[in-house]
């Protein structure tokens, strides 16, 4: 099975000077305003049979306001170094690129990939993240190296208006459950766009979880107390007071209600608690539900068998909502 992965936190802001004076050589300056300046983090969640993903980018694209602007790695003061991750077919370094190890980064931790550079206010109609060669996974299981790729080797995502004086803050999430396949008969992974999403974090929240021993006993929900496995999965859909029958899986009927986003429910040994999280969520009501099911193929319109459901309005703060079923 493969749960939810957030990947990366956009932030915009930018400094527009205007001067104004009189008819002295050196006239004062004024009315300092902001624009918006541009930042990017990285976000996830565990994946089930995969102990690494690793992405590899080199560029940020911003369409539209008259002229596209490009972020390359490791060009730009402001944005994340450049690493020695992805590599050639001949086992190079792959140069002004950047490797990220999307399971490092948990719920609402992220790490910030463009960090405060100037950009010029306007309308901006699609954010593209420009991928390069050498994304990868590890085998949970044989520690096999996989290849990950994306079609077109981009992600196309939402525009918005960066305004004077105002900061525009994304996170740009990764849902593995809707988005990365392991087709039959192919070689490697495929991560497509459709389990990308982008949220606007000055309106968005987080969740965490715990489900109680007893209602995963009861239900026959296996393996208990084991930190290597998943022992449920959380989904969340947009809406409160969700009937449980209407609740598809990734791969469900669009006639019924889709998930927004889902993840497992994990052992923690230290804590013996079954635990969840689920970071970047849009602010509003929605119906979280558990299921004792692990696995959710994309591709498959599977029945996903949900045990409990309650209701839950996420808020715009740093401190998640608890959830405990």
């Amino acid at each position: 099975m493969l749960n939810k992965t957030h990947l990366a936190t956009f932030t915009l802001s930018a400094l527009l000077i205007t001067a104004c004076g009189g008819s002295s050589d050196k006239a004062p300056v004024e009315n300092i305003t902001p624009l918006p300046s541009f930042s990017l983090s990285v976000s996830d969640a565990p994946v089930d049979d995969l102990s690494e993903v690793v992405v590899c980018f080199n560029q940020i694209e911003l369409k539209g306001n008259g002229a596209d602007t490009v972020f390359i790695v490791g060009n730009e003061e402001g944005m994340i170094a450049v690493n020695d991750l992805c590599l050639d077919n001949s086992g190079d370094v792959i140069p002004n690129t950047v490797g990220l190890d999307l399971l490092q980064y948990k719920g609402s931790d992220s790490i910030a990939l463009v960090d405060g550079i100037s950009i010029e206010a306007g309308d901006y109609t699609q954010l593209r993240l420009i991928m390069s060669d050498g994304s990868y996974g590890i085998d949970a299981q044989t520690s096999d190296k996989i290849s990950v790729s994306v079609p077109s080797n981009e992600l196309k995502l939402d525009g918005f208006t960066a305004t004077l004086g105002g900061t525009v803050d994304f996170t740009l999430e990764f849902d593995l459950n809707k988005g990365m396949t392991n087709p039959v008969g192919q070689a490697g992974y495929f991560l497509k766009p459709r389990g990308v999403r982008l949220v606007n974090n000055n309106e968005a929240g987080h969740i965490n979880g715990t489900v109680s021993e007893t209602l995963l006993i009861e239900n026959q929900c296996t393996p208990l107390s084991d930190s290597t496995a998943n022992v449920a999965s959380v989904y969340i859909y947009e809406g409160a007071d969700l009937v449980i029958d209407t609740l598809e899986d990734n791969g469900g009927d669009e006639t019924g209600n889709l998930p927004y986003a889902s993840t497992a429910v994990t052992f923690d040994s230290e804590q013996t608690s079954y635990n969840f999280e689920i970071g970047f969520i849009t602010i509003g009501d929605y119906t979280v539900a558990v299921s004792c099911d692990t696995e959710d193929d994309p591709e498959v319109n599977e029945e996903v068998n949900f045990i409990i459901s309650q209701n839950v309005t996420v808020i715009a703060d740093n401190t998640p909502v608890q959830v405990n079923f």
